[in-house]
């Protein structure tokens, strides 16, 4: 939601042309907002040969499973998000190992960033705004319907999650894990 009022001198903000785009600016002291996406990490962990996955308490997909998740805090780097996230949503304790990609959707404020992990410590138990955990086998993922009709968040990050787990979609040909390296 974009502010209405300027954040250093309270002035309401008004529509400007600033760099080509139409922006909220002050007219008093000049400073302009800029819509910034946040940035959002997925692990996609591997713990005993198996993909790790919370069903979300909240939206966006409140009630879908997916790998844990959320925003990168100031102060942390995107793989201590990573690590953080999975800590407090799975209490596994994990390892990064490497960026599977990185999403973006015109019209929504995030970036998400997903990352291939694996576990090295800990019991996998739902945690922090995870209502269940599951460990999922190759070719085992649940199915889940497509959110038609839904905001366009939830449609994207229901679009990011197939295409972040499908190396998980087949079934015990290879290891899990060079399955993710593919």
């Amino acid at each position: 939601m974009a502010p209405k009022f300027c954040p250093q001198c309270s002035t309401p903000l008004v529509l400007a042309k600033i760099h080509n785009r139409e922006r909220e600016t002050c007219p008093a002291c000049g400073e302009t907002f800029f819509h910034k996406p946040a940035p959002v990490v997925l692990a996609v962990i591997e713990h005993a040969d198996k993909l790790v996955l919370i069903r979300r308490n909240l939206d966006p997909l409140g009630g879908y499973w997916a790998p844990p998740g959320g925003y990168v805090e100031q102060g942390e780097s995107l793989e201590e998000a990573v690590v953080r996230e999975a800590r407090e949503e799975t209490g596994l304790e994990v390892a990064v190992d490497g960026l599977i990609g990185v999403y973006s959707q015109t019209g929504v404020r995030a970036v998400i960033l997903a990352y291939r992990a694996h576990s090295v410590a800990g019991e996998p138990v739902a945690g922090d705004d995870a209502g269940e955990i599951a460990l999922i086998a190759p070719g085992q993922l649940p199915i889940q319907p497509s959110p038609e009709g839904a905001p366009l968040i939830d449609r994207w990050f229901y679009d990011v999650i197939h295409e972040v787990t499908a190396p998980w979609k087949w079934g015990r040909q290879t290891s899990a894990r060079t399955m993710m390296r593919r």
